[in-house]
């Protein structure tokens, strides 16, 4: 089957894979003849995620990412990038086409097009996948599995009280 684009860009922290790293991926292979994924370094994910932690260093994060895509995926081209800011190598030519973004990301799309057009390059398709929701109806993430919330899939393991 022929793909839509020839390179495409996805990225994230991938810290914890969920079903919603899965749905941004799946997208990414189904639409890109090869897929750049930019992982957060170290610095970077703990500089987004605030006060918050990590729980695997990048390259820890970069192994279970290429064995989950292995297993998930099969023989798919792709690349994996450190990312030391939002944009990575996305701004670097126009060899990429389109990035593929969740809903929540899609602002760093906008912001990424922005850059391109400054640089003289053609704007990227900004491709939005869906959240995911956990059981509870609220947004599937990667903080709410480490704090024992959910599991990847979406499923409740305790029950958290709204003050």
């Amino acid at each position: 089957m022929r793909k839509r684009f020839r390179l495409v860009a996805t990225g994230g922290t991938f810290d914890i894979l969920h079903e919603g790293h899965y749905a941004l991926l799946s997208r990414s292979f189904q639409l890109g003849e090869r897929v750049i994924i930019g992982i957060t370094s170290d610095d970077y994910a703990l500089k987004e995620k605030g006060c918050q932690t990590i729980l695997h260093g990048y390259n820890k994060r970069a192994r279970q990412l290429e064995h989950a895509i292995h297993s998930k995926f099969g023989d798919v081209k792709y690349t994996i990038s450190k990312l030391e800011n939002f944009y990575g190598p996305t701004v670097l030519s126009n060899e990429v086409e389109a990035i593929i973004a969740s809903q929540e990301t899609k602002g760093n799309g906008i912001k990424i097009n922005k850059l391109r057009k400054k640089n003289g390059l053609k704007l990227l398709k900004i491709i939005t996948v869906p959240i995911i929701k956990s059981e509870d109806g609220l947004r599937l993430s990667s903080s709410r599995i480490r704090s024992g919330e959910i599991d990847s899939t979406g499923r409740i393991l305790k029950r958290v009280k709204n003050n």
